[in-house]
Order: C-alpha cells, then sequence, then structure tokens
C-alpha cells in the first residue's frame, strides 16, 4: 500500500492535465526499472496511471539492435483514465535502436531526450541508420535534448571509486533524475528506494543516488530543458491504494480461483520476461496450496504441469511461458491439447508480438486470436465429456482418485 506524499511546489509550472512518458533503451539499460520508480513516484503523488511494459520480441536480441529494444509507457492524470495512451509526449531514448523503433509513436512536436553518447557509428549501424539523426533534419518537427548521460555519469561516479563500466549502469537513474525535475516529481521517496534496494552493495547505491541527484540538478541548471510541467492529483475517493501489475493481478487471480474451486494450483514454468513475475508471485503463496516449479526449459515445463494433472486429477495444472517458448514446447502442447481439462496455457501473447506487429490494434487482434484457441479447446473438451467411453473411463478410474484426494485434504 502507498500513502500519497508532499507535493512539491515550484512557481510558474505549467499544468498538464495528463503526460505519457516512453523509456526505450537497450534490455541491459534498465528501462523497465526506470519507468516503474517513475510510476510508483506518480501513484504515491496521487495521479490516476496505466502502464504498458514493451518488452523485446527476440529473446537475447544482439545488443544495440531495434529487436533488443526494450521500453515502458506511463500515463499519468489529474483525471480517471483507463490506458497507457496512443501516443507518447515524451520519449527518452538510450540509445539509436530505441530512437529507430519508437519515434514514429510519438506525438508531432513531441520531446525527445537522447543520451547522446551512444549516438556512435557502431550503435548507429546496428540500429539501421546511415547518418546521424541528430545531426540532420528528420527531428526538426520535435523538440530535442540531446544529454551526455553515460559521460556525465561516470565524470559523477568516479570519485566515488566506481569502475566506469559500473558506473554506466546508473545512467537510467540519470534520466530518471532529470524526467523527475521536468514534471516536478519528487526526490525523496525515489533516494528511499534506493536506499532500501541497494542498501546490501555500498557503491552501487551511492552510485545509483549520485545519478539520479545529478540528473535532477542537471534539469535545474541547464537552460535547454526549459519550463517545468506539472500534472496535480487526480480526484479519487479517499481510501488505501496499491499499484499492480497484470502479472501480480494475474498471479492473485489464480490464488482466488484455487481456493474458490477448493484445488491445489501446480505451476510449472520457465523463467523468461515477463513470465518470470508470475512465478515468484505464486511461490510466495505456497500456503494457499500452490505449487511452483522452475523449469529448465519451455518442454519441461509444459511436461510437469501435464503430468501433474494426470497424477492428481483434482489439482489445476497451469504452465506460464514467452511466446517464443510455445513454439519451443509445441510437441508437449499437442500432447496436452488432447486430454479433457488438464491444461490452462497463457502465452503473454499481447504483450510478445512480433517487433512487425507495433501497433495496439494488432496486438489486440493477437490477443482476440489467442482467446478464439482457448474457445476451440473448450468446445473440444466438451465434445469429449459426451463421449459414452470417457464417462465409463471418467467413472471408474479417476472419480475414486478424487474423493480419495479430498478424503486427504
Amino acid at each position: 500500500m502507498t500513502d500519497t506524499i508532499d507535493r512539491p511546489a515550484a512557481d510558474d509550472d505549467h499544468v498538464l492535465d495528463h503526460l505519457i512518458i516512453r523509456f526505450a533503451g537497450d534490455s541491459g539499460d534498465g528501462m523497465q526499472l526506470t519507468g516503474d520508480r517513475f510510476t510508483s513516484v506518480s501513484a504515491s503523488f496521487g495521479n490516476d496511471l496505466s502502464t504498458l511494459p514493451d518488452f523485446p520480441a527476440e529473446i537475447r536480441a544482439p545488443a544495440g539492435t531495434v529487436n533488443g529494444v526494450s521500453a515502458f509507457q506511463v500515463n499519468i492524470a489529474d483525471h480517471k483514465i483507463t490506458t497507457p495512451g496512443d501516443e507518447p509526449n515524451v520519449l527518452v531514448a538510450m540509445n539509436p535502436a530505441a530512437l529507430m523503433a519508437d519515434l514514429h509513436r510519438l506525438e508531432p512536436g513531441g520531446t525527445v531526450i537522447v543520451n547522446e553518447d551512444a549516438f556512435e557509428e557502431r550503435n548507429l549501424e546496428k540500429a539501421g541508420y546511415k547518418v546521424n539523426p541528430l545531426d540532420d533534419d528528420s527531428l526538426a518537427h520535435y523538440r530535442v535534448l540531446r544529454v551526455p548521460m553515460t559521460t556525465l555519469t561516470k565524470e559523477i561516479c568516479a570519485p566515488l571509486g566506481v569502475k566506469p563500466r559500473d558506473a554506466e549502469r546508473s545512467k537510467n537513474f540519470f534520466a530518471l533524475g532529470l524526467v523527475s525535475f521536468m514534471y516536478t516529481r519528487p526526490v525523496d521517496p525515489t533516494l528511499d528506494w534506493i536506499a532500501e534496494k541497494f542498501g546490501g552493495n555500498e557503491l552501487v547505491e551511492a552510485a545509483n543516488k549520485a545519478s539520479f541527484l545529478a540528473g535532477f540538478n542537471f534539469g535545474e541548471t541547464t537552460e535547454a530543458v526549459g519550463d517545468r510541467y506539472e500534472v496535480k492529483p487526480a480526484k479519487l475517493p479517499a481510501g488505501e491504494y496499491t499499484s499492480i501489475t497484470g502479472n501480480t493481478a494475474l498471479a492473485w487471480g489464480i490464488v482466488a480461483a484455487g481456493q474458490l474451486a477448493k484445488l491445489p494450483i501446480t505451476l510449472g514454468s520457465y523463467p523468461i520476461t515477463p513470465a518470470s513475475d508470475i512465478l515468484h508471485e505464486l511461490s510466495k503463496h505456497k500456503h494457499f496450496g500452490i505449487r511452483t516449479v522452475q523449469a529448465e526449459d519451455e518442454i519441461a515445463a509444459i511436461g510437469m504441469a501435464l503430468g501433474a494433472a494426470f497424477a492428481f486429477c483434482a489439482v489445476a495444472s497451469l504452465i506460464f511461458l514467452p511466446f517464443p517458448g510455445v513454439f519451443v514446447g509445441r510437441a508437449a502442447l499437442d500432447t496436452a491439447a488432447v486430454f479433457r481439462g488438464l491444461l490452462l496455457l497463457t502465452t503473454r501473447l499481447l504483450f510478445q508480438t512480433p517487433k512487425s506487429a507495433q501497433s495496439l490494434t494488432e496486438k489486440i487482434l493477437a490477443f482476440l486470436l489467442l482467446f478464439l484457441l482457448l474457445l476451440i479447446l473448450y468446445l473440444l473438451e466438451s465434445l469429449v465429456n459426451q463421449c459414452p467411453l470417457f464417462r465409463l473411463l471418467d467413472t471408474c478410474l479417476l472419480e475414486p482418485r478424487r474423493q480419495s484426494l479430498q478424503a486427504i485434504r
């Protein structure tokens, strides 16, 4: 749960009714963490919000390529909202690949904040640029802030004894600090979180704090940043609020479903972003009869869920895989699809579509296709249930085992 915090006030701030920011960079640039921290502070500030983590479609795509771009989009507002927004007002691009992948999403006249240190020849070639977009007229219709984030982060961290390679990892906090200044986000909650998260490693904690404050101070002292903007708190009913992700909500729903059905849950999962969060959350709820198994690959995860369903007929069995994992484990899925009600498959297709399917409409169509597939499987199950031979097998073999398991519980 979160409490609202003291809101910084600044003269001459420009007031916005909403703001959509998209953080984009390599998978190792910490964009998910950066977006999550901006979201949490905005929630404590009192804004209504909606987020969209956008993970790379490929597993371990080469660094610096468009297919390896990881992004996090957040929409904050002073009124009730229901979507993460279509056109970001601000794009934070940590490298050329991020700019190439997400510039087309930005609203006309929007703000582009780039880490200009990353726009070197090799990275430009990886991203597909023939010339540096910061030097030609391709960004003429946008407001561009060129910030040497990597250089400044290294300079700030050098007196702390942090090696340059390690210091570079804190550049996402520099970006977070800059955006926090530009849009009037409080500083203390982020500093407290850094202390709690990285308190076990003094150098990492110090580097992240210094980088965050350096980004904030850069915005305050650099004329190019211009005016600050503010999104007022939303007028929401008084009470306790919590900010959760879709994965967390899904995990809680699984726990609730198991309790309502009076069935234990067995989860077989191959840990990979973004499905890992479901495994992590469900593993905290063993007292609700949740069994979680981390498999060595997708086929093993499917096999575990299928085996648990066969061994314990009164167990709800699930697997969670990234979209590419469905193809890896296709042989096991073909086997599982034949049998009655033994497997629930969630592929996270909505957020794992290939980069060619970028629009929200295409992702919704992909999700509807998944829903149609599950509906077909449900209808096939209904036909199998009406088969006299299966009814006889269910009555003679499976029903006694269900009763014995219920007696044990």
